[in-house]
């Protein structure tokens, strides 16, 4: 034990659903490396995301506040760069904070939205209201340029940040510039045009070219540590940030770990396409089938595919994952070699899941099904007893506020976060419920003329979600029907409890509101 303030090393990866882990109990997969995590600390079996998608989920994250109040409501709307973030009040109490890999609270495309390009074809921009352009250190084509060669000023309350941008095989940002330093450009090797032979028919399956050594993820792995040797001749503590753009889409696991898994072991989930009363938006995915450009593309929202399809999408994701789970290995091993573990909470997260069969479905999109808004959380911290498991109901916007309660570091006005100790050390229950938002700025499931805008709430039993403007919602009893094959909106015998629920959200809209700034005077 010591009497040092604590370190913290924060690892996410990107479309990890919660039970993608050895220690989640998955039959195939095995992740050794972040099962050591999961020993001594505590697995949150049921945590979920502000957001189920990774923009406005990451805000959320860094902000401790819903996406609805931090303003990156969806991807490509950039967290503002003034925004009240836990990392600047580690860095204000003398924390060294560090980035390692994706970040993603700004846009990695300078290509314009759909929705942007609608609302000026049909007003005139100057009524608009468009938000003003915000400069991104994310955005892809400015590192491959040259625009781009470092990050010189503070981002969010990160005083060392090292950016990868984009995922799977397509990585950029400073990971582009450390392949480039060794000789390669990694244009002339990535992606479908470059990809060696394979049979998968799984859409976005590419065996990358790209080498294990020269992957991203090793490129995270290598930076991370280097980066941990230099903390034991640094006397502040630390916090770092260490990001995994997969196993995110495209499913491209390098060398190795492309046949590591084989899509004939896997066996498919019990609710693929078992649902017996498909809510509109499910029932349109699976009606389109698969589109056949989806194959070659990277098209990002739900989409049905074939079982073997999915067994594929499955055996590669775990590829992916594997790769993630022996760079984990290399850094808690730098980590016990250089003296820190002793004094370091360890914390694994992802930032939302992927349907990976449910329903018939890969990928994600404004469903709420379980397998997207239910991620992995495990906090490990070497100098407290803790409980193996957790069911207390936890939220991503309650990261940032365990980690500034640990540090002892009051939280900043207008904070949403909890602090999950209590749930950890068997002090306390956690929430009795907890909303997820979502706002989808794409013209999904046929529509052309609206987009997407969901609000979800989780209580122990339930799930309830309701779509604006719709006259249908979902609700399913997680304890008879945990793969939510049933949805009982219209069930009459459920009809006072989903009245219940239905205010139980309203209290939670209510209590989402913008509570910062104080009133400076009475009026």
């Amino acid at each position: 034990m010591t009497d040092k303030p604590i370190n913290f090393l924060y690892i996410i990866t990107d479309q990890h659903r919660a039970d993608y882990l050895s220690c989640a109990g998955h039959p195939l997969l095995k992740t050794p490396n972040i099962d050591r995590i999961a020993d001594g600390g505590t697995m949150f079996d049921r945590f979920y995301v502000a957001n189920p998608v990774c923009m406005p989920n990451r805000a959320s994250i860094l902000t401790c506040r819903m996406t609805s109040v931090n303003g990156a409501r969806s991807n490509g709307l950039p967290l503002p760069n003034g925004s009240n973030t836990f990392v600047r009040q580690l860095a204000k109490a003398g924390y060294h904070t560090a980035s390692i890999g994706k970040n993603h609270v700004q846009t990695m495309s300078k290509m314009p939205s759909f929705l942007r390009k609608k609302v000026t074809d049909d007003w005139p921009i100057e009524q608009a209201q468009l938000d003003p352009h915000v400069d991104s250190i994310e955005t892809v084509a400015d590192w491959e340029s040259g625009a781009l060669s470092g990050v010189q000023t503070d981002f969010h309350g990160y005083e060392h940040v090292e950016v990868v941008s984009q995922h799977g095989d397509r990585a950029s940002g400073a990971y582009f510039q450390w392949a480039k330093e060794k000789g390669v450009n990694l244009d002339e090797i990535r992606g479908p045009e470059n990809q060696l032979p394979h049979n998968y028919s799984c859409p976005q399956a590419v065996r990358t070219a790209v080498p294990e050594e020269l992957y991203s993820t090793s490129y995270i792995r290598e930076r991370t540590c280097d980066w941990l040797k230099d903390r034991k001749t640094d006397d502040r503590p630390f916090y770092g940030f260490i990001s995994f753009p997969d196993p995110h889409h495209p499913f491209n696991p390098p060398g190795k770990y492309w046949d590591m898994y084989s899509p004939d072991d896997v066996e498919l989930p019990k609710n693929f396409n078992a649902h017996k009363n498909p809510p509109p938006t499910l029932k349109w995915v699976q009606d389109q089938g698969l589109d056949p450009k989806q194959a070659g593309g990277f098209a990002t929202s739900a989409m049905a595919v074939s079982e073997q399809q999915a067994r594929e999408a499955i055996a590669l994701t775990m590829g992916m994952i594997a790769m993630i789970d022996d760079a984990v290995g290399e850094i808690l091993d730098t980590l016990e070699e250089q003296g820190l573990a002793e004094n370091t909470v360890v914390i694994f997260n992802s930032d939302h899941g992927d349907f990976m069969g449910d329903h018939g479905m890969i990928l994600k999109g404004p469903m709420h099904f379980d397998s997207v808004i239910r991620v992995p959380f495990i906090w490990n911290d070497p100098t407290r007893g803790q409980q193996p498991h957790s069911d207390s109901l936890a939220s991503s916007i309650d990261i940032g506020t365990t980690i500034l309660a640990r540090a002892g570091i009051k939280p900043f006005w207008g904070a949403q976060g909890a602090d999950l100790t209590p749930a950890m050390d068997g002090r306390g229950t956690g929430r009795e419920r907890l909303m997820v938002e979502d706002e989808s700025y794409r013209f999904l499931f046929g529509r052309d003329d609206t987009t997407t805008r969901v609000r979800t709430l989780v209580t122990d039993r339930y799930r309830l979600s309701l779509y604006q403007d719709e006259d249908w919602g979902e609700l399913y009893d997680l304890d008879t029907d945990p793969g939510e094959t049933l949805n009982l909106w219209d069930d009459p015998e459920l009809s006072a409890t989903k009245a219940e629920l239905m205010f139980a959200l309203a209290q939670e809209l209510t209590r989402t509101v913008d509570r910062s700034p104080i009133p400076e005077f009475v009026a």
